[in-house]
């Protein structure tokens, strides 16, 4: 039977990106994408609904996102679920799950200026994965795994 892994979002940053780095010296930034249903009832009433989604970059990627995106950002993210589980000093087993991006487009307006100009690969409508070896599907899969949630801070939700 074949398996598809693939996730596609397209919502706004919850809050400024989270960049870090593990002790290899890659970069790691997290952030929570928030992305929006609407509907409309039997009875005619109109519903929205938010979904919180916890997002995971590495190499040059995450310092591109740490670097252009902030709280607000529109961003479409391409990538992969992945469940971690742990448990956390008083003993208490934790479980979550992420995309870990594998390309990123921001959405978001370009800079005005050209001293804040973004390189080519934070251009809106381009990939960051363009240009950029390190953020390719084929690297993501060999990087190391993320500290347990308790160390990158709670999800919304």
């Amino acid at each position: 039977m074949a398996n598809l892994n693939k996730v596609f979002l397209i919502g706004n940053l919850t809050r400024d990106p989270e960049l870090r780095y593990i002790p290899s010296g890659t970069a790691v930034t997290t952030f929570t994408v928030a992305s929006n249903r609407a509907y409309t009832l039997a009875s005619g009433e109109r519903r929205e609904e938010a979904c919180f989604v916890r997002v995971v970059a590495w190499a040059r990627q995450a310092e591109l996102c740490g670097e252009y995106l902030s709280k607000g950002s529109p961003v479409f993210v391409e990538g992969r679920l992945q469940s971690r589980s742990w448990e956390t000093p008083e003993g208490q087993k934790r479980s979550t799950i992420e995309v870990v991006a594998q390309n990123i487009q921001f959405l978001g307006k370009a800079p005005k200026t050209v001293s804040e100009a973004v390189p080519t690969a934070g251009q809106p409508g381009e990939s960051a994965r363009e240009g950029s070896q390190v953020a390719g599907e084929s690297q993501a899969a060999d990087l190391p795994e993320l500290p347990p949630e308790g160390e990158l801070g709670e999800a919304p939700f």
